[in-house]
């Protein structure tokens, strides 16, 4: 388990494929927080889950937090109400003119 940069905000991620077959990043430490059990499979990929009271943490499992919820330049995005990705238009205007 090789961690990379985020393109956000360079802290290191881990990458994980989840059952649904998407990619995840998450924090490279287990967090007892987080909701995400991790683990690498026999062919050494490293996959993750979301454990559940059905389907609990297994023994060979850990918890990770995923990042985009400690993600700090994710957070700044968030608490600004009004400010927007380059190139994204809001729509909220539009969708009030069209109401009158």
């Amino acid at each position: 388990m090789r961690p990379t940069p985020c393109r956000d905000c360079r802290r290191p991620v881990l990458w994980t494929t989840t059952e649904a077959g998407k990619r995840l990043a998450v924090d490279p430490e287990p967090n007892p927080a987080g909701n995400a059990g991790v683990w690498r499979d026999g062919t050494g990929a490293v996959r993750s889950r979301r454990p559940s009271e059905e389907l609990p943490l297994n023994g060979w499992e850990r918890l990770h937090m995923p990042h985009v919820a400690t993600c700090p330049a994710r957070t700044e995005q968030l608490a600004l109400p009004g400010a927007l990705p380059a190139g994204v238009t809001s729509l909220a205007e539009h969708r009030r003119k069209k109401r009158r």
